[in-house]
């Protein structure tokens, strides 16, 4: 296979095997799921970010391009974030190119709240409280390093959800975890068993090598957080690695081509899963593999661990999030056994106060010239 330079850019595989481009001055990714290796889709992205880093570099001292611009090359934004997480930054870095020549100092709380405002009307509520959170992000990194003096987008909200909008990635029931696993093509199962009895995010799931597992638990890292995730195997999720078909893929879980998952491969092939079923009535809509996250969240608030311990399990750094991933968990049994505690101990101090002969002796009643006035 031909190797393929593109001058400016990094172009290698990683330690999974999985082909990775970047370019090298400011580490802005290409992502190879959309735009493959050598396509002319490729070379029109990589022609993309060139020109755009050519414009960035002539960016006007005191602007919001120039402290996207010394953002982007800092280890803040190279390093410190996952790859992943630095193209959501982008595809923001993008939409704001317009106004980039705008000055620092004409930033105000009322202008981030018009930018979000737009940007949600044009691409929608989720995409435009990114744009508010990527810049509440890179005014603070300003702020710290002297560029702005304050962070206008600091306590700025996102767009809030319409009562009626369906939730995102919610918790999917008993009946359609069976439902998928018994409909999905048998090279699927391993994968969607993996995120559904470990809480693994889908592109951590498509990532795992084969040495993550060994001595019967699953050592890894979480991609976005770097947060370490140690969890003995399931019991459920064995048996059903044990059944997969043979591969030779570096990955724990390959595709029907015995290669490793893509992200993108993986929803394709579960979009089709999830028509058939959705046309079967056996599963509701709006059922996606982040939800899986939700649901091993809810399965463990239900049975009565804490938000720290949740937290752990899905490689949070905060208690918050698993808080709000556990949201929708029905607590009922863990206030049974609370209330039923709660009975115990209060009969208990009932009876350590009663009178032995039982019952409650009444007051004695004064006579009633002895009464105060």
């Amino acid at each position: 296979m031909t190797a393929i330079r593109v001058q400016g850019f990094k172009i290698f595989r990683d330690r999974h095997g999985k082909p990775r481009c970047y370019h090298r001055a400011t580490g802005m990714p290409i992502d190879l799921d959309k735009t493959p290796l050598g396509t002319a889709e490729f070379f029109t992205e990589a022609a993309r970010i060139g020109a755009m880093v050519q414009a960035g570099a002539t960016a006007k001292p005191g602007t919001l391009g120039m402290l996207i611009k010394n953002y982007r090359e800092h280890d803040a934004f190279r390093v410190d974030i996952a790859e992943r997480t630095r193209a959501d930054y982008q595809r923001v870095f993008d939409y704001l190119k317009p106004i980039a020549d705008t000055a620092l100092t004409a930033f105000t709380t009322e202008l981030i709240v018009r930018i979000r405002d737009k940007a949600g009307t044009k691409r929608g509520r989720r995409f435009g409280t990114m744009v508010k959170q990527v810049l509440s992000i890179v005014f603070g990194w300003g702020r710290e390093r002297g560029f702005v003096k304050d962070n206008p987008a600091r306590g700025v909200r996102g767009i809030k959800r319409p009562k009626d909008a369906p939730e995102a990635n919610r918790p999917w029931s008993d009946r359609e975890r069976d439902a998928v696993l018994a409909a999905a093509p048998p090279h699927m199962r391993p994968v969607l068993a993996l995120m559904m009895f470990t809480g693994l995010d889908p592109q951590d799931a498509v990532s795992l090598p084969r040495t993550a597992v060994r001595d019967g638990r699953i050592d890894t890292r979480r991609g976005k957080t770097k947060v370490p995730v140690w969890i003995p195997m399931p019991a459920a999720l064995g048996a059903i690695l044990a059944d997969a078909p043979q591969h030779s893929a570096i990955t724990l879980c390959a595709s029907s081509r015995g290669t490793p998952w893509t992200a993108s491969g993986l929803r394709a092939s579960w979009a089709r899963v999830r028509a058939k079923l959705e046309e079967a009535k056996e599963v509701e809509r709006n059922l996606t593999l982040k939800g899986l996250r939700h649901t091993v969240a809810t399965i463990l608030a239900e049975i009565g661990f804490d938000d720290r311990t949740i937290a752990d399990m899905l490689g949070h750094r905060t208690v918050a999030m698993a808080a709000h991933y556990s949201r929708r968990a029905d607590r009922s049994r863990k206030m049974t056994a609370v209330v039923h505690d709660l009975d115990a101990e209060v009969k208990r101090r009932t009876a350590s106060v009663k009178p032995s002969g039982g019952g409650v002796k009444p007051l004695p009643v004064r006579p009633e010239g002895n009464r105060e006035k």
